[in-house]
């Protein structure tokens, strides 16, 4: 008997007992140590604000129509990436898997079967810090807006939103050798980006922002900005602060009506591209070579490195049976950065 998180109705989050899928040849069975709660998308479940809750998306027309909504209550939590170990093989499988510790979407569940051939390419790095893996999908996010940012030696680049997403973001513009600009409200987040190496750290509320960047830019603005918050309001404001026939990135995971963004300003005036990131694709000059796998794989190998701080990202910790507190504690509190539900006491492994 198997255990995962499930959201019953708006902000109603549970943990039921399932079954344990059976195992076939070729598969192996993963049992899960770690899961890291993604506090956007998943949120979105959680809150019931995702577009997939109201509305039919039309896979092969990439649209969305009227129509039954693709995804309704109760729902199995998605989670944002899970860490676990191979506990289990079927027949035909390689012997070497057995007990090797792999990342992967597979949701808040204490175990999964997954093939062989999806699990092998997934194999925790070695010398890796095991509950990095959490960060392998969030991380191919960031790294992905930071590709379509397509930053330069040299470069202002302000990142806005200084949540999980953000922080990673501005660490990887950082290693492509921006001055990296962070822009939170909450003074720990704006505190952590500092203490990772962002240059400067700006605070919307008791600051214009766009005056700010032309500032440190000598008035000529950010050579690019990255929205990660979600916050219509900040992509205005980034909109606002990159040059002249600057870039935008919008990566955040916008909620309803976008009534903040105001077209025919700076957007209009300053002749500013707002450039969509999103994990399904990466930019067309870039596809022959990159993918969400290969980039998982580089953030993971990056923190192996001491490229990029990871685990200095999870602010709690949370067994897996009080998954339910955990999202409240999400839903309502700007302190939170990474939360993991530990799964580790449900596999009797300390």
């Amino acid at each position: 008997m198997g255990r995962l998180v499930r959201f019953s109705g708006p902000r109603q989050a549970e943990v039921v007992d399932v079954d344990d899928e059976p195992l076939g040849p070729g598969q192996v069975r993963l049992t899960t140590a770690w899961s890291g709660i993604s506090a956007g998308t998943e949120l979105t479940a959680y809150r019931g604000t995702n577009p997939y809750l109201s509305n039919r998306w039309d896979a092969e027309r990439r649209l969305f129509v009227p129509g039954e909504a693709t995804h309704t209550y109760p729902l199995d939590a998605w989670g944002y990436e899970e860490v676990g170990w191979v506990s289990e093989l079927g027949p035909g499988v390689d012997p070497a898997l057995a007990g090797a510790l792999v990342w992967g979407t597979w949701g808040h569940r204490s175990s999964v079967v997954r093939d062989a051939a999806w699990v092998a390419p997934r194999v925790m790095p070695a010398g890796a810090q095991d509950i990095t893996g959490v960060f392998a999908k969030i991380g191919a996010i960031a790294l992905n807006a930071v590709l379509d940012a397509d930053i330069h030696v040299g470069e202002a680049v302000v990142v806005f939103g200084g949540g999980v997403p953000g922080q990673l973001t501005a660490q990887l513009a950082r290693l492509n050798g921006a001055d990296v600009v962070v822009v939170d409200p909450v003074a720990i987040r704006r505190n952590t980006a500092a203490d990772l190496g962002a240059a400067h750290v700006l605070d919307p509320v008791s600051q214009d922002i766009a005056v700010q960047v032309r500032e440190l830019t000598d008035g000529r603005g950010a050579d690019v900005a990255i929205e990660m918050s979600g916050n219509h309001g900040a992509l205005h404001e980034a909109v606002r602060s990159v040059a002249y026939s600057s870039r935008v990135v919008a990566a955040g995971f916008y909620q309803g009506g976008a009534d903040a963004v105001r077209l025919g300003e700076e957007f209009h005036h300053n002749r500013v591209a707002i450039v969509g990131s999103q994990i399904s694709g990466v930019a067309p000059a870039l596809q022959h070579r990159w993918d969400e796998l290969r980039m998982s794989r580089t953030v993971l190998d990056l923190a192996r490195r001491g490229s990029i701080d990871l685990v200095g990202l999870i602010s709690h910790t949370v067994p897996a049976d009080e998954a339910p507190a955990a999202f409240e504690m999400l839903d309502a509190d700007q302190d939170v950065l990474q939360v993991v539900l530990d799964y580790r006491a449900e596999a009797d492994v300390v």
